[in-house]
């Protein structure tokens, strides 16, 4: 006869137990069976000595009981006992079957592994996307995630999708924050939730998770890409329900888990790294009275440091994107990361703002995106040839509206989509090149050239021409100032 042995409490537990072939029996007030019987086959008992709900079945001479609430004992028996893997139960807060977690291999996320193993009952993949972040930041990870607890690691080389995807067409839209903000972040999280629905549909996940605090605009941008691209996903964000409130806990729960603390340094300011920019927040940025010390910057040179000597880049466009450095013909993510090497050595590309978070606060910044403000300058100075005032006007309004969705998360959005088509389709006559000189922390226009250009010199010379007749200007004048005119004549009574 089977033998029932005391273990601590837990949410949920599968057994198997190996069964003489003599007739088992498994009694109290509501169930008793045998092997001859066959209810033996699949039998659901209640308020059983297990204390927990209990669904019983027979493969070969094997012994499974499922318990779904706090079980206090296990079947055994002198020749076999075997106890499945926690990951086959329901979890303290529920039950799933596999989650993809967005990982980075920091304390927050190795802690998470365990967590969501303890209270979903899941197998967990971790997933992490190589953005251009650094070669660093790569390093281990993979034992550290299998360290954690997690069953797998997925990475993905996302660079040149993410550039061509997501960063150009950000650039062509002419999309800025807040006057300041080039969306680094805003645009990067919506190109990593993308992967992980499909890494997600690859391993057969029902479940993601990310590691966005409750407080910050991550948290929408990730779920929202969950949401437009597969609503049947299930969502778990730690931040918003477990009892972790800081780094000291999350050591705390790490060793508790047998899980490898990090042991990177910790740095005194949060930040975020792509190839579009590096972002600084936190420590002493928290006080907009303070001035950022210059040890922190990573990206760029102080602009008192760069060079005396200015230095200059001609950037090829075509259709209101950058193909080319210098002549040199690049895919988009290397043509970024050759602007950033040039740019950062010069300074450019620092931005210390306090914007407007989506969740309703206020928070403050400091962003280093030097390839990314060289890029910027050059398509507005080529668009000054290509674009006429209307249309200049329109896209710069709709600028403002795409920026917005973009930092909200809303990339799959269909008006963001829709925008977008406008925005291809009126910067298909936006070829030539721009020639730009770089010097201690400033972008100034040098030169700029385009097939398709609107300028016409001998229009716009002061000297005599027969397209433009000067006396043309003075009806034009009566004719626009006309509204102006009869509203002061109505205030004097004329």
């Amino acid at each position: 006869m089977a033998q029932l042995k005391a273990i601590s409490p837990c949410s949920s537990l599968n057994l198997s137990v190996h069964v003489p072939k003599s007739d088992l029996m498994l009694c109290n007030d509501n169930v008793s069976f045998s092997k001859k019987s066959a209810l033996f086959q699949e039998l659901g008992a209640r308020n059983s000595e297990l204390q927990g709900d209990a669904v019983v079945s027979n493969k070969g001479n094997g012994l499974r009981v499922h318990c779904n609430k706090g079980i206090q004992a296990v079947l055994s028996h002198d020749k076999a006992t075997e106890v499945f893997d926690a990951t086959k139960t329901k979890g303290l807060r529920g039950k799933l079957n596999k989650v993809v977690l967005a990982y980075s291999g920091g304390l927050d996320t190795s802690v998470i592994v365990p967590w969501l193993r303890e209270n979903y009952g899941c197998e967990v993949v971790c997933f992490t996307a190589d953005v251009g972040q650094g070669v660093g930041e790569l390093e281990g990870l993979e034992q550290k995630a299998k360290a954690s607890g997690a069953c797998q690691l997925v990475v993905k080389d996302l660079q040149e999708e993410f550039v061509r995807d997501f960063i150009f067409p950000c650039l062509r839209a002419g999309a800025i924050y807040e006057r300041k903000y080039l969306l680094g972040t805003s645009m990067a999280r919506p190109v990593i939730a993308k992967a992980m629905v499909d890494v997600a549909k690859e391993v057969g996940a029902d479940a993601v998770a990310h590691g966005c605090t409750g407080k910050g605009n991550d948290q929408v941008r990730f779920e929202l890409t969950f949401f437009a691209l597969n609503p049947e996903l299930n969502v778990v964000a730690p931040w918003r329900e477990w009892d972790i409130t800081g780094r000291e806990d999350a050591i705390e729960y790490a060793k508790k888990h047998n899980v490898p603390v990090p042991v990177t340094k910790k740095s005194i300011y949060s930040r975020d790294r792509n190839l579009w920019h590096l972002s600084h927040e936190g420590d002493i940025l928290e006080d907009p009275a303070n001035e950022p010390k210059e040890d922190m910057y990573m990206m760029s040179t102080s602009p008192e440091a760069a060079p005396d000597k200015p230095e200059y880049v001609e950037i090829g466009i075509v259709s209101g994107l950058p193909v080319s450095v210098n002549g040199v013909k690049l895919s988009p993510a290397s043509l970024l990361s050759k602007l950033n090497e040039i740019g950062g050595k010069h300074g450019i590309g620092r931005i210390d703002m306090v914007e407007n978070r989506l969740v309703g606060m206020k928070s403050r910044g400091v962003y280093e995106t030097p390839g990314g403000t060289i890029l910027f300058t050059a398509v507005r100075e080529l668009e000054s040839l290509t674009l006429d005032r209307e249309t200049m006007q329109v896209k710069d309004s709709l600028a403002l509206k795409y920026a917005e969705l973009v930092y909200a998360g809303r990339w799959f959005d269909p008006l963001r989509e829709s925008m977008d088509a406008f925005m291809e389709k009126i910067t298909e006559k936006t070829n030539g090149s721009v020639r730009l000189k770089l010097y201690k922390g400033s972008v100034s226009v040098a030169s700029r050239t385009s097939p398709n250009s609107l300028y016409r010199e001998d229009i716009s010379s002061f000297e005599s021409g027969q397209i433009y007749d000067q006396a043309d200007a003075a009806g034009f004048i009566r004719l626009y100032g006309l509204p102006m005119r009869v509203r002061a004549m109505l205030e004097k009574g004329i």
